[in-house]
């Protein structure tokens, strides 16, 4: 199997940072102010919560960050011996993070948009394991120094270089990350104010697009078998 090219590549995950800012803008204004993959802001939310002695924005903090170690130590099982790229196995663990997201869908329709305190953990722990997966998606995908989930460094990436060498062009992968990001953050903002209960869909939908489209481009790299000598 060939994997899909650079190009390509960088617009599979410009579609996964969509899903990852429309997720995140839903668990960051209906779920206790945690995100599904900003782990250094999850990491302030639990230094405020010991030193404030507040349980339940401990318990928070501990299931955003422990749910997205999980799903970044479940994809790296599978896809450790695995060499850069998109490949068969790469999409099963992309299908992985889909059912996450579909079960996140499905919990939030269940309660009508309106997780109770213990149900909206449960929420945020699938949202943070889903994050974890396409994380490690992410690096395995051959691009170097790509993110789809924390981008801070990628804008700094964008900047230093922009900086170093003014006439050189940006990194468009990074530029169309962050840009997808956004994007799907105003998306799932647009859907919960809209229709709540149907927020969660556009970023199931995103990566399950990302893994038709992956499949699709993979079996098109294939070269055509080789004529037969006469």
């Amino acid at each position: 199997m060939h994997a899909p090219s650079t190009r390509a590549t960088d617009w599979l995950l410009v579609a996964l940072a969509a899903a990852s800012g429309c997720i995140d803008v839903i668990c960051l204004t209906r779920l206790n102010g945690y995100f599904a993959s900003v782990i250094t802001g999850n990491l302030v939310h639990f230094g405020h919560a010991l030193a404030t002695a507040d349980a339940r924005s401990l318990a928070g903090a501990v299931v955003a960050v422990g749910g997205y170690a999980v799903g970044v130590a479940g994809a790296t099982v599978p896809l450790r011996h695995t060499p850069p790229g998109w490949n068969r196995r790469t999409a099963v663990v992309t299908g992985v993070e889909a059912v996450l997201l579909l079960g996140f869908t499905v919990g939030w329709v269940a309660c009508a948009a309106r997780p109770g305190y213990g149900f909206g953990l449960v929420l945020l722990g699938m949202a943070a394991m889903a994050s974890g997966v396409q994380s490690v998606i992410t690096v395995g995908a051959g691009i170097r120094g790509a993110s789809t989930t924390y981008l801070t460094g990628s804008l700094t990436e964008l900047v230093r270089r922009r900086v170093v060498d003014p006439h050189r062009f940006a990194d468009l992968g990074g530029v169309g990350r962050l840009a997808g990001l956004v994007v799907g953050a105003v998306l799932g903002t647009v859907a919960l104010r809209a229709a709540p209960t149907w927020a969660p869909v556009p970023a199931a939908v995103l990566v399950l697009a990302v893994i038709a489209a992956a499949v699709g481009l993979t079996r098109r790299a294939v070269p055509p078998p080789a004529a037969p000598r006469r």
